[in-house]
This record gives C-alpha cells, sequence and structure tokens, in this order.
C-alpha cells in the first residue's frame, strides 16, 4: 500500500483537477460550440493538458531542485505552509484574478491559458504531499536526486493521463448531451473545494512532517 498510495492520490488528483471547469473543459465546449465543431472541443483538449503537465511540471522540478540543497522534511514544512496560505489566497482573491482570453485564440494561446491557471490554482502545489514520499523513496535508493527523476515523469505523466480523462469525457458529455445549462442546474462550487483541497494538502504534509 506504501507503494502504490502516491500513484493513486497523483492520479485521483487528476480526475479532480479534470473536472474542475476552471481547469478547461468549459472552456473547450466553449470554443466548440463558438466554432460549431466538436473536432475544435477535442483539439482544444492536447493545448489544455500540456499546459497544465508543464505547470505541475515546474512544481516538481523545483522540489526536486531546493530538495537538492535542503533536508526533504524542511521543505515538506515549508511546502505544507505555502499551501494554507495559497489556500487562504485562493479563497479571498482567486476569483478576482482569472486569466482572461478570447474565443479567437489559438491552441498555442489556449495552452498558455491552462498553464496559468493551472499555476494561479495551485494545481503543482495540490501534488506535493503524494510526490514527496517518491521523491524521497528514489533519491535515497539511487544516492542522487537525479535519480527521483523518472517518478518525476511518471508523476507528472499519471496525473495528466487522468486529467485528460476527465477533461475529455466532461468536455463530449457537456457539449453533446448535457449543454452548459447544466451548470445552471447541478453548480458544484469547485471554488470552495479546490480551497478546501490545498487546505487539506498543506495540514497533510505539515502533519506528516510531524510524526
Amino acid at each position: 500500500m506504501s507503494e502504490w498510495w502516491p500513484w493513486v492520490v497523483l492520479a485521483g488528483l487528476g480526475f479532480f483537477h479534470g473536472i474542475n471547469p476552471a481547469m478547461g473543459w468549459l472552456f473547450a465546449v466553449a470554443l466548440g460550440l463558438h466554432r460549431r465543431s466538436q473536432r475544435i472541443v477535442l483539439l482544444s483538449l492536447i493545448p489544455i493538458a500540456l499546459g497544465h503537465a508543464l505547470a505541475i511540471a515546474v512544481v516538481i522540478g523545483l522540489i526536486m531542485v531546493v530538495g537538492a540543497v535542503i533536508d526533504l522534511r524542511v521543505v515538506a514544512t515549508i511546502s505544507g505552509l505555502a499551501l494554507i496560505l495559497w489556500a487562504i489566497w485562493h479563497a479571498l482573491y482567486g476569483h478576482r484574478h482569472r486569466v482572461r482570453i478570447g474565443m479567437q485564440t489559438g491552441l498555442l494561446g489556449l495552452g498558455v491559458w491552462s498553464f496559468l491557471m493551472a499555476s494561479a490554482h495551485g494545481a503543482g502545489l495540490m501534488l506535493i504531499p503524494a510526490f514527496l514520499p517518491l521523491h524521497s523513496a528514489h533519491m535515497h535508493e539511487h544516492g542522487m536526486v537525479a535519480g527521483s527523476l523518472p517518478a518525476a515523469i511518471a508523476a507528472v505523466g499519471v496525473h495528466t493521463a487522468a486529467m485528460l480523462l476527465a477533461t475529455g469525457t466532461m468536455a463530449i458529455l457537456v457539449y453533446r448531451w448535457l449543454g452548459v445549462a447544466i451548470l445552471k442546474r447541478t453548480w458544484i462550487n469547485f471554488d470552495i473545494l479546490w480551497t478546501l483541497m490545498l487546505t487539506l494538502a498543506g495540514m497533510l504534509l505539515i502533519w506528516s512532517n510531524a510524526q
């Protein structure tokens, strides 16, 4: 169980990120409706996933670099505090700083938007509790920070695959059958859920580090 739980969490968070309208599927549907093309909906998923993956990779890469010079227990504590502070910022000001981009954007612009949205929401930070155990185990096994590089690549891949699956499923369901009106009928406040997940991840890091 200790070997598999980080991967399950990474995939689960990918699914959670994917069903959040703010992470891309709503934009993909809007583009598809604007251009009257399901093909655009499907094509939009590629830059959305790549932008999200890059935002995640930046955070994981930063953790690996910092972990090379600072004890991982300290990194975990600092990351936990950062997550809680990010949750507070997101709750107070996140809704005022949405990344705006028009319906005329190309795939490159959509990828940039996805990267900025994932970064602004702290999507990569949310993965730290699951990635740190993988990083620590591989680093100790190979005796160097670079030894965890395959695990880092796999972590980004697993998370992004789950995110893409959830995003694609939601986009097609809404575009083909449900319609955007479903957001008015069965709206879930993902801002609150997102803030709670950031806070929970931060508390988990601090608590586990204190044991």
